[in-house]
């Protein structure tokens, strides 16, 4: 359904953060938009959503790490009790691929009222030159917001983030799990006009592809799951991990064997792969290989068990240490 959006002017009247009935001000140019806290306000432009198929941003792609998730979580973990989603910059940079690649982010505190906006514009800001002092490769490159799908205040929020740099990646991260589970989206958005005239911002989702190592995939299916009774151990994760392993070995049996059957088209960049992935494994016999195993897992089972009893001594002295202040 079409929601309200924010005019496009380069402009926006300033009101007090702190209180939404104060009136206008003025209109501050974009050198003193940084000094304050601005309000957006709604005008008569809608709001169009669509799904990942349009000849438009058909050359748009993002891939996105999983600490940029986790850090989404856990600020809305972390946001006030009044606000209903949380919002941030995305950091990061765009490859000559024209991916964009979205390494970072942090929060800037908002709020939201029936068809306002309002921006901490000097935190962010703040906030962009500290990360810029630690990593200047890494600018920005959109804007999150926790929630499923665009609403017409993140129109008014993407319309801000435009002035900052050329065609910014809307995040959208589902914390609520309506679907189920944790829904990751990108869009991009593209004006629709008539002559001069602004009709509707159309948000169009583009391929997201959310690259992650081994480990970090099974926090991410533990986040993306409504609820788990416990956090796996290390030996549970290994676990994990080795069935996802066997797996793929026998994905990869099903192939070699189908391709040589004829029953597959040979693939030479999927035969480079494997070449090259059998070509790094260590030449070891079944033997030492099992050897060289066992003993890394001794070592790890060491570790624990020498933890564990670290743990309970220091229970123990803060017990002992109780007791002997008691009268």
């Amino acid at each position: 359904m079409p929601v309200v959006s924010g005019n496009n002017s380069l402009d926006c009247p300033i009101r007090d953060f702190q209180n939404p009935s104060s009136p206008s001000l003025l209109f501050e140019s974009r050198s003193e938009e940084k000094k304050k806290k601005i309000r957006m306000a709604a005008s008569d432009r809608t709001v169009l959503q669509f799904g990942p198929s349009s000849a438009v941003t058909s050359n748009i792609t993002a891939k996105v790490h999983p600490l940029v998730i986790f850090n989404i979580c856990d600020c809305y973990v972390r946001r006030p009790d009044q606000a209903e989603r949380v919002i941030g910059t995305l950091l990061g940079s765009v490859l000559p691929d024209g991916t964009v690649d979205i390494r970072n982010s942090y929060v800037v505190p908002h709020n939201e009222f029936s068809d306002q906006v309002a921006l901490d514009i000097e935190y962010h800001h703040t906030m962009l030159k500290s990360h810029l002092k630690v990593n200047p490769q890494e600018v920005i490159v959109g804007w999150f917001s926790t929630g499923l799908g665009v609403t017409g205040g993140s129109a008014l929020i993407h319309e801000f983030y435009c002035r900052e740099v050329p065609n910014p990646v809307h995040l959208t991260v589902d914390t609520g799990f309506r679907n189920g589970e944790g829904t990751v989206k990108a869009y991009v958005s593209v004006n629709l006009s008539l002559g001069d005239r602004q009709l509707a911002a159309q948000f169009q989702e583009i391929p997201l592809d959310l690259r992650m190592i081994e480990a970090e995939r099974v926090g991410f299916d533990i986040l993306k799951s409504t609820s788990v009774d416990k956090l796996p151990s290390d030996l549970e994760g290994m676990e994990v991990l080795m069935e996802r392993l066997l797996t793929l070995i026998n994905d990869i049996y099903k192939y070699v064997d189908d391709t040589v059957e004829g029953r597959a088209v040979p693939d030479n960049s999927v035969g480079r792969i494997l070449s090259e992935t059998v070509a790094s494994l260590p030449k070891l016999s079944p033997p030492a290989f099992d050897k060289l195993v066992n003993d890394s897992l001794q070592d790890q089972l060491l570790l624990l068990y020498l933890s564990s009893i670290t743990r309970t001594q220091l229970s123990l002295a803060e017990k002992l240490n109780t007791a002997a202040q008691m009268p």
